[in-house]
Parts: structure tokens; sequence; C-alpha cells
């Protein structure tokens, strides 16, 4: 079996000749999967959102295909004032899902913390078959203290998924 996805006729050809419309593919099935990493120490001591560095562009086939997006923004941490670390998930430079971990890092104390990993499965409705671009931003609770992912250069993840709509 042959799947001939984009172009004037998407189709499925069947080991027996026949060939189906696209709109054949049941619905829920795994269209592409993109997966991209990010490595380098990032940090910030603003309250402003700013790029971790994790970002994936997919290009849907079809306009009614879900994405879903499946992020782990490992070693998260904050250094010694009060503060939290906020983490939000973007697509095409637009807030999608709020914060998937406002990362309760806040511990009223001036020691240093390491939270760990932050995680989150979206699944998303983009509407197009333009790229579509999916990053996480970060920020620091406190203007006066610095806010940290991928630290240690930790490995980060995201893993992006057209499902068939």
């Amino acid at each position: 079996m042959s799947m001939t996805l984009g172009g004037t006729n998407p189709a499925v050809t069947f080991p027996d000749g026949t060939i189906q419309n696209t709109a054949y593919i049941a619905t829920g099935s795994v269209l592409q999967v993109v997966n991209a990493t990010y490595s380098t120490q990032v940090s910030t001591s603003a309250n402003t959102f700013s790029d971790t560095g994790l970002t994936a562009t997919i290009t849907p086939k079809f306009s009614t295909s879900k994405i879903l997006v499946l992020v782990d923004q490992n070693s998260v941490s904050k250094d010694t004032s009060n503060t939290g670390v906020n983490i939000k998930l973007q697509r095409n430079g637009s807030d999608i899902g709020g914060y998937f971990g406002f990362v309760s890092g806040y511990t009223n104390s001036t020691a240093a913390s390491d939270i760990g990993s932050v995680s989150v499965n979206y699944l998303d409705s983009p509407a197009t078959t333009s790229a579509v671009i999916y990053k996480t931003q970060f920020s620091s609770n406190s203007p006066t203290a610095s806010a940290i992912v991928q630290q240690f250069n930790a490995m980060s993840t995201i893993t992006l998924m057209e499902i068939a709509g």
C-alpha cells in the first residue's frame, strides 16, 4: 500500500491497485512526526518571556489535521533568590494552552532550587497547510532573580505529530 499526500491528487493506493481519495484516511491516523531537541543552557532574570531555544516546525498535509505537541523541558531551575519559573507554549509566536508549567519552584527562600522537568501534551488545531512553528518560552517570577532551562546543557525535546482530522 502506498500513500500520496499533498499535491493535486492526494490518495491511498491499496495492494490490489485500487486508489482511494485521502478522505478515506481514518480519523486519528498519524500522518507525520517531527522531533527536535535543544541542549544549550539558557537563563533569564527578566519577568518577561524569552525563548528557551526549543522549537520545531511542521507543515500539515491537511487543514483539518490536529497537531499533538509533546514537550519535555528539562533541567529547569532558579538561582539563589526568591523566584519561580514560568514556561509557556507558542504557535507561530502566539500563546496557546496558557502556562503549561508555572513551575512551583518558588520556595520563599534564597536557596537555589533544581525543579526538574516540565512536560506537556497539547492537542492543537492550527487549521492550515502552511508551516507551523511551535516553541517554548520562559520567564522568572522576579526581575532580580534568574530562571534557567537546560541547566548544565541537559537536553529538552519537542515532538509534533500530525493527526488526521
